[in-house]
């Protein structure tokens, strides 16, 4: 019975959370795809590339989704066994409220031992790969997006090619407009060439130029006679330096270094992890305590103090850990100052769920006339 009544009750709230998680979770992804897009118009990125790097950060958006998911759906799963009528069937069955709690928490152990996994592990081993992948994407220039036949670019900065070479790559006609400052003045740039090809210098740190061969520069506005027109065979134009830093963000590195180290930015890192895991089993017995409605109610009749409640939790958290990062708040306390008072506050709502502040008082009466 008691294994038989978990396993239904675990089912309930599961199943809910990965509904939860999903619609969240896609709703999430719609907004970077949307911002992905408009970098990929810019021609800051390849298409390929949007897949990628949305598929590594699929992990912490999940590290952030689902102890939001995991409440909502403990309150609706619960809120619907009041409602009808299904809790009053199991507490007249001898289930008291106290079980009621141990089951909760279990429930919220399988949901923290996911979000461990997560935030210990997943999380910060895709958003690695995803600074390797950014890196590698940004090796590429905006001539590796260029596009046969088309013009690329804004305004006076502008590209254009007609073709690329079938085996060794080279871009065929090519049309590129600039500006240069000079004196302070912003000078038109435009140079013709019958084709031209990008080469990477090892010896320099992998400096890549772009070389064009026969053409035509012009420099100078139009109709000025500070105009100069310079006809080459080569013509080399250094293009930006790669970007070959170290990937030490906080949020990249492994659990097991951020416990081993001194640096104030990954002990932060540290305790906002646990932090995600700690949230959940007290978020699970403030779920449980307001999710008890009257059938004549409704089942979202709580559903909103229980929400409000659950963004102050997290507001307060995502502020502690900014005025750490800025160093407003001591170290010392951390976030656990935080867990504490909605700790707290858990344990009162349970409580007065469980009746106990009613109890001591309808004994008070009695103990006077002894």
């Amino acid at each position: 019975m008691t294994l038989r009544l978990f396993r239904y009750l675990a089912k309930e709230v599961l199943v809910s959370t990965a509904g939860v998680t999903l619609i969240l979770l896609l709703v999430i992804l719609s907004g970077r795809f949307s911002f992905y897009l408009g970098r990929i118009a810019e021609g800051k990125m390849t298409f390929e590339f949007l897949f990628v790097i949305l598929g590594y950060h699929i992990p912490s958006f999940i590290q952030m989704i689902l102890p939001l998911a995991f409440f909502l759906s403990l309150l609706l799963a619960f809120g619907r066994l009041y409602i009808e009528n299904e809790m009053a069937v199991l507490f007249s069955s001898g289930i008291s409220k106290m079980k009621l709690a141990a089951y909760t928490l279990g429930i919220a152990c399988i949901i923290s031992l996911a979000s461990a996994s997560i935030n210990f592990w997943l999380a910060p081993f895709s958003e690695y790969r995803a600074a390797e992948a950014s890196q590698e994407q940004n090796k590429l220039s905006a001539f590796d997006f260029l596009l046969p036949g088309r013009f690329e670019g804004s305004g006076q900065r502008t590209t254009y090619i007609d073709s690329f070479t079938p085996n060794e790559g080279w871009m065929n006609q090519i049309f590129l407009s600039d500006v240069v400052r000079k004196k302070g003045i912003n000078i038109p740039v435009q140079t013709f060439a019958s084709y031209a090809e990008q080469i990477r210098i090892s010896s320099e740190g992998n400096q890549s130029y772009l070389v064009f061969k026969n053409g035509t520069r012009y420099e100078g506005k139009p109709g000025t006679a500070n105009y100069r027109i310079t006809q080459f065979d080569t013509y080399a134009v250094r293009m930006e330096t790669e970007d070959n830093s170290v990937i030490d963000a906080p949020y990249t590195q492994s659990t097991l270094k951020l416990i081993n180290s001194n640096n104030l930015l990954e002990q932060i890192e540290l305790q906002w992890r646990i932090s995600l895991v700690v949230i959940i089993p007290i978020l699970a017995i403030i779920g449980l305590s307001l999710s008890q409605v009257n059938p004549r109610q409704g089942r979202f009749f709580k559903m909103l103090p229980a929400i409000l409640l659950m963004i102050l939790y997290i507001a307060l958290l995502i502020w502690g850990r900014t005025g750490l990062e800025k160093g407003k708040l001591p170290i010392q306390f951390g976030l656990w100052w935080i867990h504490g008072i909605f700790a707290l506050i858990a344990a009162a709502l349970f409580l007065q769920y469980n009746q106990v502040f009613e109890r001591r008082k309808a004994k008070l009466p009695q103990s006077k006339y002894k």
